[in-house]
């Protein structure tokens, strides 16, 4: 059986003509069953794309499957989280889950998942969550409170956290600099932007405090 998915944000009109073609020509070359899955934002959009496409006259009909994206119930049961983790990520996502019910379920659904694939949702997970989910679930990581398989989603908080300190060093630099009223070029403002070396970004700031010119820092 073939499963053909389609992304649904807004009704358009030209997908009645296109959404049985995509159908008629794969069951054509696969010779087997073949099903549209309409994902679609929310019940109204839900709703026309579930609107039957007449071929002509009434002879054939086709009916997209369609799934309304914010009738996917949050996953609170580790169990299934772990079972099902695109399911228990996705409703989180679409969801932008606050209850700390499915965010417990969400690090052993991501900590089921193959590294690579572990590290892309996981990644993905903290860009799109609301503040106060992300910080749960850094606050899960660095206590302990969930004891992680493998160091991935411990690993995706750390690196962020490491870019945030060298983002406030490489600030602190360039405050004290502008502070004394030391010009700072663009090429070194880049280069010192650009490094995330800590102990390196920590040496530049106590230079920052003596140097007569903002090249010095790298003497």
């Amino acid at each position: 059986m073939v499963i053909v998915v389609e992304c649904q944000r807004r009704p358009d009109e030209r997908k009645r003509f296109s959404w049985p073609a995509y159908v008629a020509n794969l069951r054509a070359r696969l010779e087997c069953p073949t099903v549209l899955l309409v994902l679609s934002p929310n019940r109204a959009v839900a709703q026309w794309c579930a609107a039957p496409i007449d071929l002509g006259w009434g002879s054939l009909v086709h009916r997209p499957v369609v799934l309304s994206l914010t009738d996917l119930a949050p996953v609170t049961d580790p169990g299934q989280a772990c079972a099902e983790p695109e399911l228990a990520i996705l409703a989180a996502i679409v969801h932008h889950a606050s209850d700390p019910a499915v965010l417990d379920a969400l690090l052993p659904a991501i900590d089921s998942l193959a590294p690579a694939k572990g590290t892309l949702y996981a990644d993905y997970v903290l860009a799109v969550l609301p503040a106060a989910a992300r910080k749960y679930l850094e606050d899960a990581v660095t206590t302990g409170t969930y004891e992680f398989k493998s160091d991935l989603f411990g690993r995706v908080f750390a690196e962020g956290k490491a870019e945030g300190r060298a983002e406030g060093e490489a600030n602190s630099v360039l405050l004290i600099l502008e502070t004394r009223g030391i010009t700072v070029p663009d090429h070194v403002r880049h280069r010192i932007t650009s490094c995330t070396d800590l102990d390196q970004l920590a040496t530049w700031v106590r230079r920052a405090l003596t140097v007569t010119t903002a090249e010095e820092l790298f003497s």
